[in-house]
């Protein structure tokens, strides 16, 4: 699957009620995503359990951009894609 496409299926399912929802709070569900996320990795939980916590991460990430109108193919190729890495921020 293409990143656009689970972009499009979370959309599809969840985004009249994610903008209902608004950025803000959808951010907070995000933020506790990412502590499940950290809390396996810490935890040294099983590779399931991280599969599923990454696809929850990703999900809402995609829920975020979904309501702020942000295609993250298109943003993840403009800045990232055929360009040299020329350090960090």
């Amino acid at each position: 699957m293409l990143i656009s496409e689970f972009q499009q299926l979370i959309a599809d399912k969840y985004e009249a009620r994610d903008r209902q929802r608004g950025t803000a709070a959808t951010f907070m569900w995000f933020v506790e995503e990412i502590g499940e996320l950290a809390t396996v990795l810490a935890s040294g939980g099983s590779q399931e359990q991280k599969e599923q916590e990454f696809a929850d991460v990703f999900a809402w990430l995609c829920t975020l951009a979904n309501i702020n109108d942000v295609d993250i193919s298109k943003a993840c190729a403009d800045k990232y894609g055929g360009k040299g890495v020329d350090g960090f921020k």
